[in-house]
């Protein structure tokens, strides 16, 4: 399995009511065809930096505030700018060309989004707890069981839940991530990735989600496997 591989897969794949920013862009948000490049070369940029991770984090789907315009899991296009007060983008993807894939004059886009980019609570306390515990920025890759955007049918800014039908199709994903870096610790962010990941028999430490008040049960989770991951090396 080779980067280029994994992500032309990624490509192939495509479902209704479901948005794949690495084979779509849409003209009543994006900035056009370049927006798709962007985020190809985005997601290429952060799997070279983290050919040698040790913890693989798996939340449940892209959300439209998140991995839709950036192209990368659990981050949104607001922290790629620049424009968040405590997540430098140089620890998502060093040195870098960083641009946005919104577009700033779309009337879909409120005026916090058309200034900033799209910014998306759950990546913030994310990044902020893996800053927090000092892990070494190309440490971790950050996916989800449902690598794609799922929203509600004719409303492209919107999230809804994966089926397990599409949650059945994301562990593929999730396998071929798993070759292409092999040997992560994996820890699956709220139920829904981790009950998929025990159908399937892959190996999961389960955190909760920080979503809907639970981002204190989160940092806890996650500091305790961290602290059980230093003891046993």
């Amino acid at each position: 399995m080779t980067i280029d591989t994994f992500i032309k897969n990624l490509q192939a794949y495509h479902q209704e009511n479901v948005f794949n920013p690495w084979a779509q862009y849409d003209t009543s948000c994006d900035i056009g065809a370049e927006g798709l490049a962007i985020r190809v070369a985005n997601l290429r940029r952060y799997l070279e930096l983290r050919q040698k991770a040790h913890y693989l984090f798996i939340a449940e789907a892209l959300g439209y505030q998140g991995g839709h315009f950036s192209g990368i899991a659990i981050t949104s296009e607001r922290i790629l700018l620049g424009e968040h007060p405590s997540v430098d983008p140089r620890s998502v993807l060093g040195e870098w060309d960083y641009r946005r894939t919104s577009n700033p004059s779309s009337p879909l886009l409120n005026n916090s989004q058309k200034a900033k980019g799209f910014n998306e609570p759950t990546d913030t306390v994310v990044w902020n707890v893996l800053n927090t515990h000092g892990l070494a920025a190309f440490d971790v890759i950050l996916w989800n069981i449902f690598p794609f955007h799922p929203h509600q049918p004719g409303k492209l800014l919107t999230n809804r839940t994966p089926s397990t039908e599409e949650l059945d199709v994301g562990i593929d994903f999730a396998k071929q991530l798993l070759e292409l870096v092999p040997d992560m610790k994996i820890i699956a962010i709220g139920g829904k990735a981790a009950a998929t990941l025990a159908r399937y028999g892959v190996k999961a430490e389960a955190v909760r989600h920080p979503s809907m008040g639970g981002a204190n049960e989160f940092r806890a989770a996650v500091a305790e496997i961290f602290s059980k991951s230093k003891q046993e090396i």
